[in-house]
């Protein structure tokens, strides 16, 4: 299947990019010569990260039945020094949040996204050294 994306230049450092399902904004830091109008390209990629495997566990927790009260992502990733820099460490933190949690269904659709169903994660692991951890906390 093949996907397609159409970016335009709005000026400066600013882009504009029509993808599937929406209109995302793409620009720089003023010290780096934007406007700070837009997320940062490496950024999108930790969001679609982030995302991507967010949609799997959703799609999964209601396949098996698992009840939560709230789900968060964070992805944390360490940027190389010399260019092209690029993110060489990704840490995805997933914080899963209710009461009497099945940590053991949590724990296998964590790992069934991680090494099967999120395609973002298998491109992270191409270049990067990708983990995760798993925290369960009481309702927000």
């Amino acid at each position: 299947m093949k996907n397609e994306i159409k970016t335009s230049w709005k000026g400066n450092m600013l882009f504009k990019a029509e993808t599937l399902g929406g209109t995302v904004l793409i620009d720089t830091a003023e010290e780096n010569g934007g406007q700070g109008l837009g997320v940062r390209p490496k950024a999108l990629m930790l969001t679609a990260l982030a995302g991507c495997t967010g949609m799997d566990i959703a799609s999964l927790f209601k396949k098996m039945r698992v009840e939560v009260d709230d789900i968060d992502i964070d992805v944390e990733a360490d940027l190389t020094d010399e260019h092209p820099k690029f993110y060489d460490k990704v840490k995805v933190i997933y914080r899963f949040y209710g009461k009497n949690l099945d940590k053991d269904k949590i724990e296998k659709a964590v790992t069934l996204s991680q090494e099967k169903y999120c395609g973002v994660s298998e491109m992270f692991r191409k270049f990067s050294d990708l983990t995760h951890e798993i925290h369960y906390l009481e309702k927000k």
